[in-house]
């Protein structure tokens, strides 16, 4: 989310109106984390959220039109994050999922949403070593010796919500290991299980249909009804399927021109000829970038909801309208044809991807 970065309070306030008053969309989705806006850094950590919460508090009718959920920072060194927890900010400190941090982190999302409780609350990332990202292989040696046990997590979930602070809650940026883990885990203790799992996901990213996740969530795997549904951010692929970085539009203030370290999966040598394929496919049928890669991925089985993001309300506009033409199935199987055709395009040509993820160079990143 860029409200914050590249958003204005003023642009971010008029995004909600549209969205929550004037779109007609039923029960509108709003998810944030106190990370955001990304990239993040110790100057805007919160901001979007803040953001939120003051139309909230200009809006008081809003809030039960909404379904409104955040997320908590899974383990990173990023200690202003926790500092940023406390007004004035305490003191920096690593990000774990234990269960005074998750306590405390939500406390602190609830103050700046100016609300009293979340319709879903999210860990936002592991906290053991996992591939996440742009990481492409486990590696046994990046495991640590000290992480934080899935029933504290879990276990500090369920005190949130007995205390009315939060309905449900959902895993992100997870796998197969981790959805079990967490679903056992619940179980043992007595938790409501996770309702949801936020991940990349794209025409150009589908590994978790592949990996053995997709099924983790299933109805008859998790035991959930109707199973665990898929979150999908990044299914633009940060506008590269939109079409706007091929067809020469301006985007001096897009973010992987503002931020080219930043999610560098999204605009990769493999990425951008992939890109290259599907919106040709999308032209072909009279449809947009932008139509081709939300009504796939509107079309999946397993969604819960397409998480969208927008700069302005224009665009904000173009990304709901794609949802109301569904894909015909001849252009649901040319889609699996390009995509057998190219294998992992995140990871060709990119100087920061492959079997691992090294650090950036830009820490904040």
């Amino acid at each position: 989310m860029t409200w914050g970065d590249q958003n204005t309070e003023l642009e971010a306030h008029a995004q909600l109106d549209y969205y929550v008053f004037k779109s007609g969309i039923q029960n509108p989705f709003i998810d944030t984390a106190e990370l955001y806006p990304v990239p993040p850094t110790r100057e805007t950590v919160g901001r979007t959220e803040v953001y939120i919460g003051n139309w909230l508090e200009a809006n008081p009718t809003a809030r039960s039109k909404i379904f409104l959920a955040s997320k908590v920072s899974g383990r990173s060194p990023r200690g202003w994050i926790v500092a940023n927890r406390e007004v004035p900010p305490g003191k920096d400190e690593d990000t774990r999922l234990s269960r005074d941090q998750i306590l405390k982190a939500c406390d602190a999302s609830l103050k700046r949403l100016k609300t009293e409780y979340l319709d879903l609350y999210q860990l936002h990332w592991p906290e053991r070593n996992t591939p996440t990202f742009g990481a492409l292989e486990f590696q046994r040696a990046n495991d640590h010796k000290d992480d934080v046990s899935f029933d504290e997590s879990v276990g500090a979930v369920g005190e949130l919500i007995k205390a009315g602070k939060i309905k449900h809650w959902g895993i992100s940026n997870e796998n197969a290991v981790g959805v079990v883990k967490f679903l056992e885990s619940a179980k043992r203790l007595g938790v409501p299980p996770p309702v949801s799992i936020q991940n990349d996901f794209a025409l150009v990213d589908r590994r978790f249909e592949q990996d053995g996740t997709a099924e983790a969530c299933s109805p008859q795997s998790s035991g959930v009804d109707n199973g665990v549904s898929l979150l999908s951010y990044g299914v633009l692929a940060g506008g590269t399927l939109s079409g706007k970085y091929q067809d020469k539009s301006d985007t001096s203030k897009a973010r992987h021109t503002l931020y080219p370290e930043f999610q560098s999966r999204y605009h990769s040598e493999g990425t951008m000829d992939a890109a290259n394929d599907y919106l040709a496919l999308a032209k072909q049928h009279g449809l947009s970038g932008v139509d081709l890669a939300y009504g796939w991925a509107a079309s999946r089985e397993y969604m819960g909801s397409v998480i969208i993001g927008a700069t302005s309300v224009e665009q904000l506009k173009q990304n709901i309208a794609a949802f109301e033409r569904p894909l015909a199935k001849e252009v649901l199987d040319e889609v699996d044809r390009i995509n057998l055709k190219h294998e992992r395009p995140y990871f060709k040509g990119s100087s920061r991807l492959g079997r691992n993820m090294p650090v950036p160079e830009n820490k904040e990143l």
